[in-house]
């Protein structure tokens, strides 16, 4: 690299390579990291984080396949600093994705939650030991900052991610990108498409001039620094946002793991990967040692370039930040805990049983509210209406706790809020309102505010097991690990 390249990738590092290594390390660790000949060294070399902090009030462990959340940390720590690494000593993370591995471990999707994207950040621990209050309507990166360490809060960012989609995580895994060079190098560099010519201000807006070529227009292979680079690059290509770098990454992925897939799992080729993607890396205790990380790596040996998924999770603007588009997130989420591929297929293979250590309680069960303090609020102009809910709820047992009229009368669709330790009771609740959604609140208890989707069908049926279809506009967008290196890189 020149002299004024390096000063024009100093300015603009930090804010552009924090959503680097996350993709395609974690994706190259749970591939390479089940190899037997490996394991004493993988053992030394697996770092965990404490999860004291994972909430106590956590979705059911009820789905057939497994969940695993993996952030991207920008953290100065070590050789992160001499990378460029975040500008202050707040751990931070800006990439961020859940992977869901089907129970027939033949399928895999992993949906992209973006750096701003709007979400309710539930109650976290801090490093003193005290716990944060709710927060609503704010950037899902703010999570992983709470309690502002450098190694950053990954307990909070997995409360979150549970808070927003329903879905227990079975397993978190940190990334830096400390080892990132090396394990592109590793591999023997990387496929990439670029549809024109890229310039140092391209990856450093700031410059006065357009400087030297970095990559020229079309297919190339990318390993080390200029895979750092590939991966930085926002400004210029399509709408020179967030969503757009996003996709070109999801691309990167694919085509990363479709290239070690083509040399073959072997020691000769695997062992440089496994030492470069576990060095960089923390993980949960759950998957702290060698022997539980290679059972959840061959867990995935039979899931195929075609079958392996890359999402983001639909969304819209909302001015400068992100806002998920609903219903469709929540058919979304719906459909991975029913364990259905984005297409519909039933994924759930031959294990019909909850999993071991988990509940098996059935959705279609009667809704049954013994026990159940709710209180009801009318978020409509339609008089009456929260009688009418609470008439349905006391008829299943509810004991309502009284009735009142909402701060706001705009409501569309039905809320239910919940109170530390009333998750499961809320659920229960909401099972009586279809399409109902359910948040954490700062406030006791539980209440519901009845929506104008309720006045316009009051008699709809409890939710049943069956997940609402992915909607085609969100699973239409959806990459394959085997697709064209060179289509669909950018929003916009």
């Amino acid at each position: 690299m020149t002299g004024s390249r390096k000063g024009a990738a100093s300015g603009g590092r930090a804010d552009r390579l924090r959503r680097t290594a996350v993709f395609g390390l974690s994706f190259l660790v749970l591939l390479v990291a089940g190899v037997g000949w490996g394991y004493l060294k993988l053992t030394g070399s697996i770092d965990t984080f404490s999860a004291d902090g994972v909430s106590g009030d956590r979705p059911p462990d009820t789905s057939k396949g497994q969940n695993v959340l993996v952030i991207g940390s920008d953290t100065r720590a070590g050789a992160n600093r001499g990378l460029g690494g975040g500008t202050g000593e707040v751990g931070r993370s800006d990439t961020a994705f859940l992977l869901h591995v089907y129970a027939d471990h033949e399928h895999a999707v992993a949906v992209s939650i973006p750096r701003d994207t709007l979400v309710d950040i539930p109650a976290c621990k801090k490093p003193g030991g005290s716990w944060t209050v709710p927060q609503h309507h704010v950037i899902f990166n703010g999570a992983f900052s709470v309690g502002e360490t450098a190694e950053g809060n990954p307990a909070c960012t997995q409360n979150t991610v549970e808070h927003l989609t329903g879905l227990r995580v079975d397993h978190t895994v940190v990334v830096d990108f400390a080892g990132f060079s090396a394990l592109t190098s590793a591999v023997g560099g990387v496929p990439v498409c670029l549809p024109q010519d890229i310039y140092q201000r391209d990856l450093n807006p700031k410059r006065a001039t357009r400087g030297d070529l970095v990559f020229g227009k079309g297919t190339q292979s990318v390993s080390g620094q200029r895979a750092l680079d590939y991966v930085r690059i926002r400004h210029g290509i399509g709408d020179s946002s967030d969503i757009g770098r996003i996709k070109r990454q999801q691309a990167f992925v694919g085509s990363l793991v479709k290239k070690v897939k083509s040399r073959g799992l072997n020691p000769t080729t695997l062992l440089p990967l496994a030492n470069a993607a576990t060095d960089a890396m923390t993980v949960d205790p759950g998957l702290g040692s060698a022997d539980r990380l290679l059972s959840f790596a061959m867990s995935m040996k039979n899931i195929d370039l075609h079958n392996t998924k890359f999402l983001t999770v639909p969304w819209r603007y909302e001015g400068a930040r992100v806002a998920i588009v609903e219903p469709d997130a929540d058919a979304l989420w719906a459909s991975l805990k029913a364990d259905r591929t984005l297409d519909g297929q039933n994924a759930a293979g031959n294990n019909k049983g909850a999993r071991p250590g988990g509940a098996s309680a059935s959705p279609t069960a009667p809704v049954s509210g013994s026990g159940i303090d709710v209180a009801v609020y009318n978020g409509t102009t339609v008089t009456g209406l929260a009688a009418r809910a609470a008439e349905l709820l006391r008829g299943h047992g509810f004991t309502v706790t009284g009735t009142a009229t909402a701060d706001a009368q705009d409501r569309s669709r039905t809320l239910v809020t919940y109170g530390p330790g009333l998750r499961d009771e809320a659920g229960t609740t909401a099972r009586l309102f279809a399409g109902a959604r359910i948040t954490e609140s700062d406030q006791a208890g539980i209440q519901v505010i009845v929506g104008s989707d309720y006045a316009d069908n009051p008699s709809a049926a409890p939710a049943t097991p069956t997940p609402e279809a992915v909607p085609s506009a969100v699973a239409d967008h959806a990459r394959s690990a085997d697709d064209d290196p060179c289509s669909d890189l950018s929003y916009g």
